[in-house]
């Protein structure tokens, strides 16, 4: 059971990190890469943390 949740939550967090690199452009972020690489792996701390990220993730991921 242990091992089911472990990779349901790898699976929610890869396709959180392919769907905001996909949506990036529609995001107010700088198109720097590496700013993109940053922004899509630290993806969960910082919709948590940060209202701002929140809601460009969400602009990401319509579309």
């Amino acid at each position: 059971m242990v091992k089911l949740i472990i990779v349901a939550l790898i699976g929610v967090y890869v396709v959180g990190v392919w769907k905001f690199w996909k949506g990036f452009e529609r995001t107010n972020f700088s198109p720097s890469l590496p700013n993109r690489i940053g922004l899509a792996l630290l993806w969960p701390a910082l919709f948590i943390t940060n209202p701002s990220y929140r809601r460009n993730f969400r602009k990401a991921l319509k579309g």
